[in-house]
C-alpha cells in the first residue's frame, strides 16, 4: 500500500473551511490523508497531554510519522535541556508510548543536518541511536550527499539494511554536498519513506533572510514531474509492503494540492476518508 500525506497539519489553508479552530484542524486533515509527519516534536518532545488529543482526533487506521527530537539529531544548537543524551531519548520514547499503545505511530524520521557527512564517528552514532531506540521502527534521512557518493553507495545502503533503519528517499533540489540524490531503494521489507521537498535550487543553496524554510520549499511540482515517480512508487512497492509518501513543500501551499494530485496519479482510495473528500479522488 503506498500512503500519502504532509508534513504537519497547521499551514495547509486549502484543506480547512474559513475561521476553522487550529484545535480542529487535525480532525479535519484526517478526513484528507490517512498519514501526517508530526513536527513538534523536533522543536520540544511532546508532553502526552498532545499526543492523546491527537490520538482522539484522528481514525483508528490513522498513522504518524514523528520527528525526532533536533537534539537527537545533532541540529540543536547549544547544550540539550538533559542531563545527558541517554536520559534525552528515554524521554523522547516515554513520549511514543501512547502513539504506540493506540497503533497509531507509523515510524520516527531522523533526519540528519547537511553537515552530517559520512565518516567514522557519525556511523557510530547512528549504531547508538539505533540501540538507544530499541524496537521502535526508525527512519533515517540524510542531507549529506558523501553518504550515497560512488566510494561509499553500496556500504551506506548495506549498513542501514543490517542496523535496521527503513530508508528514506528524497526528491530534493540538486545543489552540492548539502543535499542527497534520489536513490529509490528500500532496506526495510515492511516500510519505506519517501519525502519531497521541491526543487528549488537557488532557495535551497541561499535561502536568504527571514524565514528561510519559506524559501527553500517554494516550490510547486507539475504533472510531469509527479508522474515521473508514479512508476518509481509502483517499483518501492516491490520492494517494501508499505509506502509512506509525504509531500514538505508547503510553502507556497503546494502541499496538500501535490499529495492529492498524487493520489489521482495512482489511483488510490483511502478508506475512513469522509465521503465528501472521496469524491474529490
Amino acid at each position: 500500500m503506498i500512503y500519502i500525506g504532509v508534513t504537519g497539519w497547521g499551514d495547509h489553508d486549502s484543506l480547512y473551511p474559513d475561521k476553522i479552530s487550529s484545535r480542529d484542524k487535525l480532525k479535519e486533515y484526517a478526513s484528507h490523508f490517512p498519514i501526517v509527519e508530526l513536527d513538534a516534536s523536533f522543536y520540544a518532545i511532546q508532553p502526552i497531554r498532545n499526543a492523546e488529543k491527537w490520538i482522539a482526533d484522528t481514525p483508528s487506521s490513522f498513522r504518524f510519522i514523528v520527528k525526532a527530537y533536533q537534539g537527537m539529531t545533532g541540529h540543536q544548537r547549544g547544550e540539550i535541556p538533559f542531563g545527558n543524551q541517554q536520559e534525552m531519548f528515554a524521554a523522547f520514547s516515554d513520549s511514543l508510548q501512547t502513539f504506540k499503545e493506540a497503533g497509531k505511530l507509523s515510524m520516527v524520521l531522523f533526519q540528519f543536518p547537511p553537515w552530517f557527512e559520512c565518516k567514522k564517528e557519525n556511523v557510530e552514532y547512528l549504531r547508538w541511536c539505533k540501540q538507544e531506540m530499541g524496537n521502535t521502527p526508525v527512519a533515517i534521512e540524510f542531507r549529506n550527499n558523501t553518504w550515497y557518493q560512488p566510494r561509499f553507495y553500496d556500504k551506506t545502503l548495506a549498513f542501514i539494511k543490517k542496523e535496521g533503519w527503513i530508508h528514506t528517499v528524497c526528491d530534493e533540489p540538486q545543489a552540492g554536498e548539502g543535499s542527497v540524490p534520489i536513490v529509490p531503494e528500500a532496506t526495510d521489507p515492511d516500510k519505506t519513506l519517501v519525502r519531497f521537498h521541491g526543487r528549488n535550487v537557488n532557495g535551497w543553496k541561499k535561502p536568504g533572510a527571514g524565514n528561510w524554510r519559506e524559501v527553500r520549499y517554494l516550490y510547486r511540482y507539475n504533472r510531469k514531474e509527479l508522474e515521473e515517480w508514479v512508476q518509481k512508487l509502483r517499483e518501492l512497492e516491490k520492494q517494501s509492503k508499505n509506502i509512506y509518501v509525504l509531500f514538505n513543500n508547503n510553502s507556497g501551499g503546494d502541499a496538500s494540492l501535490n499529495a492529492k494530485e498524487m493520489i489521482r496519479l495512482l489511483d488510490i482510495k483511502y478508506e475512513g476518508l469522509a465521503p465528501r473528500q472521496l469524491g474529490l479522488f
